[in-house]
């Protein structure tokens, strides 16, 4: 039975991001698109002794990048958290060894990663791209739920509060008042040397907030 997305994920089929107020349904032990869900149980093994056909499987085409400002300056960002919530850590960092982080506690995940590209456009002057991992923070800027979020009052479009508005606002703010902000998406734990600095960054912080 097909539900509202309250949170943002990734398709239990084809990968791609699920946004809040999407509709979802069940497949196998995870989330999906509701037409990732169908086609994913239609290409189901036949029982034995059925000849029909296995349809390929849908997938949804794979959204581009935002642009990335002329002579842009990269910088990657993660968060971390043990527990969620629990002590949680965030960090940024460039090429060029410049880098920060910290933590609070109690934090969750989500808090953690907005926090990072928060402390990375406020650190970095210069055309910028945040390097994240995270789909929640790509996603606000790259299909601009922000805009929704304001004109309901910061109401997401399920009719939730916006989580975490102490932070989306400065950060939408300062985002909207630069111009010269993009955001990209980088898969986490897939070797990126950058997203793991940041992510043992992160890490640590959230141990250190522990007490660990």
């Amino acid at each position: 039975m097909p539900m509202t997305a309250k949170y943002a994920t990734s398709c239990g089929v084809c990968s791609s991001a699920i946004s809040p107020g999407e509709q979802i349904a069940r497949s196998g032990e995870r989330w999906a698109h509701v037409a990732c869900a169908g086609s994913s149980e239609a290409a189901q093994p036949a029982a034995a002794g059925a000849s029909k056909p296995v349809p390929a499987k849908r997938t949804r085409p794979v959204r581009p990048d935002m642009p990335a400002p002329d002579g842009a300056l990269e910088v990657w960002t993660d968060g971390a958290c043990s527990g969620n919530p629990g002590p949680g850590g965030w960090a940024w960092a460039t090429r060029d060894g410049r880098r920060d982080s910290g933590g609070e506690n109690p934090s969750t995940n989500q808090r953690m990663e907005i926090r990072a590209a928060l402390e990375a456009v406020r650190a970095l002057d210069g055309p910028l791209v945040v390097v994240s991992d995270s789909t929640y923070v790509v996603n606000c800027f790259r299909d601009q739920w922000w805009k929704g979020w304001i004109a309901r009052g910061w109401v997401t479009s399920a009719r939730k509060p916006v989580i975490s508005r102490d932070l989306w606002e400065p950060l939408i703010t300062l985002v909207n008042e630069r111009g010269d902000v993009s955001f990209r998406w980088v898969k986490g734990h897939s070797g990126d040397e950058m997203n793991d600095l940041v992510d043992a960054l992160a890490v640590e912080q959230s141990h250190t907030m522990a007490g660990g």
